[in-house]
């Protein structure tokens, strides 16, 4: 009976360690580390993650996007810029090139952003925090005189990047300045495709996937009070054969998509995409990220306006 007592002891100590084991966390097999465990050294890091965008305090490894889209004043309210604001996201968080705060409600866009009842915010993302702006913001997007001029120095004097996309062009119509910080003002759009765009700069980062000229259908919204000699235009609408009573732009020359500096920051537009299913062209896509990541200074890319290339120009 003494035997037959240790002999049950012994297997059941061996079963609890058994069943110790298997409550520990385990690594799962993609290499992530388990919930509660820190990354291995070198390993990618997620959002949340010890050293990734986590809690407060939390040493950063990826540049911050904030993707602002405040559409409240808006003319047709776009409904495709949910979804575009979800594929900028994903198109971060799959390159591994930043990290993506999507948010409606402008009153982040200061230095110093503050609750509803006008004590200080705490937490989330703000012009001291953020590396770059993605913007859909449409028509007279309702921020302060202090919230315009830090946004100004967000760019102009911290260096910071600023993409803005379609409606993006419609945005602060009674704001001059910001006119002149995106490099156009919008003037309609009597051309809904399809049309030709001319690839003007096939070696810029956001437009050297695309080839020198190709058919696209789209909503295309015609820029005014634009000059070349302040804008590096990389992509424009083919106007050749083109009659349209609506049609103002100067020379023919209609940009869609063009890069800029301003002050110290890096500028980006692209007229596309009005559509859902503009946003999941795999071009398209790649434009952004690769305008996002240069505006992030991930590379590197001269802006040197020029006359207009490539095509035939409409007379």
């Amino acid at each position: 009976m003494r035997g037959l007592r240790l002999t049950l002891i012994s297997l059941l100590t061996v079963s609890c360690g058994l069943w110790a084991m298997a409550q520990q966390p385990q690594a799962p097999a993609t290499g992530q580390p388990a919930v509660g465990q820190a990354p291995a050294p070198g390993a990618p890091q997620g959002r949340g993650a010890r050293g990734g965008r986590g809690g407060r305090g939390a040493q950063r490894v990826r540049p911050v996007v904030l993707a602002w889209a405040d559409t409240r004043n808006g003319q047709a309210q776009h409904d495709s810029v949910s979804h575009a604001l979800s594929v900028i996201a994903r198109l971060g968080y799959e390159s591994g090139a930043y990290d993506t705060y999507i948010r409606t409600d402008s009153h982040i866009i200061s230095k110093t952003p503050t609750k509803t009842d006008g004590t200080p915010a705490s937490g989330g993302p703000n012009l001291n925090n953020v590396d770059a702006i993605f913007f859909m913001g449409h028509r007279e997007v309702p921020i302060d005189a202090k919230q315009k001029e830090e946004l100004l120095s967000f760019v102009r004097d911290d260096g910071k990047g600023f993409v803005a996309a379609h409606v993006g062009l419609t945005a602060f119509e009674s704001w001059p300045e910001f006119g002149n910080l995106i490099g156009a003002r919008f003037d309609g759009h009597p051309i809904n495709g399809p049309g030709v765009v001319i690839n003007e700069d096939p070696a810029f980062p956001a437009t050297k996937h695309l080839p020198a000229s190709f058919p696209f259908t789209d909503e295309f919204y015609q820029p005014k009070e634009f000059s070349r000699e302040n804008m590096h235009v990389l992509l424009r609408l083919d106007l050749t054969g083109v009659t349209n009573a609506g049609l103002r732009v100067p020379n023919g020359d209609h940009p869609l998509a063009w890069a800029k500096t301003y002050g110290k920051g890096r500028v980006f537009f692209g007229s596309f995409a009005h559509s859902h299913a503009t946003w999941d062209i795999a071009d398209i896509q790649r434009m952004y990220l690769e305008a996002i990541k240069w505006s992030l200074r991930l590379t590197d890319a001269p802006v040197t306006p020029h006359p207009m290339r490539g095509g035939t120009p409409a007379q």
